[in-house]
C-alpha cells in the first residue's frame, strides 16, 4: 500500500532478546540458568538470527541486550547487532551489571540519524530499569522514540509510567516500545494514556511466553496522529519473548 505525499512509512521492531539465551519451556529457567551467567549456549548464533530479523526494519528497540559482561563474552550486543544488521546509528543504556558477570541494557538501532539521544533511570523499589529516548526531528513536533523495560511489580510500574508520561507529555509524535511486563489495559497504564497522546494498541498481540504466547506484555504504543498497520509477532531467536513489529506513517515534517 502506497503512502500519501508528505508521509514516510517506518518499520518498527521491539524485541526482548534475553541476552541471546535460549528458553523454550518454563523448566529452562532452572535447567538452563547457567546460560544467564556463562558465555555458552550459542548466543552468537542467536544474535545473528536476531540481526537478520532486525535488518528488515528502520528503527529497532532492544531490551535485555548485554552491554558487555562475562555471559556475552564481553560483547556489546547492541553494537554487534548494529554491525551485523547494517545500522549506521545505535545507542545503548546499561541498566544493570552484576559484578561484570551479567549485564542488561536497553538498545536502539536506527537507519535514521537521531537529532538527540538521552537516557533516564526509572524509579522503582529495585534500581536497574531505564528508558532510552531518541528524537528524529526538530522541536517538540519531531518524532520521539522511547525504549523501556518496566518492572514486574505493579507499584513500581505505576511510578515508572508516570515518569515516562512526564517525559513524553510535550511530544505529540511519540512512540513508546518495549517490555511492559503487563497488559495494555492494566490500571497503571491509564496514567500514560491520560497525560500523553499515546493510545492503547488497537490489537493485543500475545508475545509471552514465546513457545506458547498467551500474554500481550510487549507493546509499541503510538501517538494518536500517527497511523499504524501490520502489527505482528516474530520469533526473536530463542528468547522467551516474541518480538513485536509494526509499521507507522510519520509526517515528513516530524523527521529531519
Amino acid at each position: 500500500m502506497s503512502t500519501p505525499p508528505g508521509i514516510r512509512r517506518l518499520r518498527l521492531l521491539s524485541a526482548n532478546i534475553q541476552a541471546g539465551s535460549s528458553t523454550r519451556r518454563y523448566s529452562d529457567y532452572v535447567t538452563r540458568s547457567w546460560s544467564h551467567a556463562l558465555p555458552a549456549g550459542n548466543k552468537r548464533g542467536s544474535l545473528d538470527t536476531i540481526a537478520a530479523m532486525a535488518g528488515e526494519h528502520d528503527i529497532v528497540g532492544l531490551q535485555e541486550a548485554d552491554p558487555g559482561s562475562l555471559r556475552s563474552g564481553f560483547t556489546n550486543q547492541t553494537h554487534y547487532l548494529a554491525e551485523r544488521a547494517g545500522f549506521d546509528y545505535w545507542s545503548h543504556q546499561p541498566n544493570r551489571n552484576v559484578a561484570r558477570v551479567a549485564g542488561s541494557a536497553n538498545g536502539l538501532l536506527s537507519r535514521l540519524e537521531p537529532v538527540e539521544v538521552s537516557d533516564h533511570a526509572l524509579p522503582g523499589r529495585i534500581s536497574g530499569r531505564g528508558v532510552l529516548m531518541a528524537r528524529f526531528g526538530d522541536g517538540r513536533e519531531g518524532l520521539t522514540v522511547a525504549v523501556a523495560h518496566l518492572s514486574l511489580g505493579a507499584n513500581s510500574r505505576r511510578a515508572q509510567l508516570a515518569f515516562i508520561a512526564e517525559l513524553l507529555s510535550d511530544h505529540p509524535n511519540a512512540v513508546l516500545m518495549g517490555d511492559f511486563n503487563c497488559l495494555p489495559d492494566r490500571p497503571e497504564m491509564e496514567t500514560l494514556y491520560k497525560h500523553t497522546r499515546l493510545l492503547p494498541p488497537q490489537f493485543c498481540v500475545p508475545t509471552f511466553p514465546s513457545w506458547r504466547p498467551q500474554r500481550a506484555i510487549d507493546h509499541i504504543l503510538v501517538s494518536a496522529d500517527l497511523a499504524t498497520n501490520d502489527a505482528r509477532a516474530l520469533p526473536a531467536a530463542n528468547s522467551d519473548h516474541l518480538a513485536l513489529a509494526m509499521n507507522i506513517d510519520v509526517p515528513e515534517h516530524a523527521l529531519r
